[in-house]
């Protein structure tokens, strides 16, 4: 057709901040990622192109991730504090395992929206100890499942709270660490448990499975 140009899109970015690589445009939260001249004579204003993706994807309100449909999400601070996410998700139990002490102002805040928080502080570092806090945090987890959703963060949603959510479907699911490993990664590309936590959640796969399953020597650990 005169005047039309067809393209396929490679990559789609939704408000949940995941991708695919697959055709899901009729889906309303997913954005299209095009060639800025691709775009020039358009005025989509669902498109983000790329000469401004950056500012324009940094400007959206992204939401956790998406673990178990409807009950588990992975996240950072800021998406934990955001009233309107928590209300929207239906969430009533978050785990945090950021070091921060900056929760206590957010008491309050976590009262009015009727959420029920365990906090272990733990540092993003690799002598950390995250592995004496697993059962625990997995019994939280899977007692408030079963009414509400959870939430799971830490400062910036990328290390400790992607090890505990690997931690969680290694003992509730009986995961091994390397289907752990590929359904989180699958859910958040940039998912990266520091070489401490992949240690450890080595060690949980023994725990729980009675067997060391996955080979952390591998690169994509």
């Amino acid at each position: 057709m005169a005047g039309k140009v067809l393209c396929e899109a490679s990559e789609l970015y939704n408000i949940l901040n995941q991708y695919t690589h697959l055709p899901r445009l009729a889906e309303s939260n997913y954005l299209c990622l095009i060639d800025a001249r691709a775009a020039e004579s358009y005025n989509f204003s669902h498109i983000i192109t790329a000469r401004n993706a950056k500012w324009e994807v940094e400007s959206l309100n992204p939401y956790p991730v998406e673990i178990l449909p409807g009950k588990l999400y992975m996240g950072d601070y800021r998406q934990a504090t955001n009233l309107q996410i928590l209300k929207d998700l239906k969430m009533n139990a978050l785990v945090n395992v950021s070091d921060e002490c900056s929760l206590v102002p957010f008491l309050s805040w976590f009262k009015k929206a009727n959420c029920t928080v365990l906090h272990i502080r733990i540092a993003d570092s690799a002598e950390a100890d995250l592995i004496a806090s697993f059962e625990r945090m997995c019994v939280f987890i899977g007692s408030h499942l079963n009414t509400s959703s959870v939430l799971i963060f830490s400062t910036l949603g990328v290390s400790r709270c992607s090890a505990v959510t690997m931690a969680y479907l290694m003992h509730h699911l009986k995961y091994t660490l390397k289907e752990a490993w590929n359904h989180i990664q699958q859910c958040k590309a940039n998912m990266r448990p520091n070489r401490g936590f992949v240690q450890q959640l080595s060690d949980w796969e023994l725990q729980t499975l009675g067997k060391r399953v996955t080979d952390i020597s591998e690169p994509k650990y």
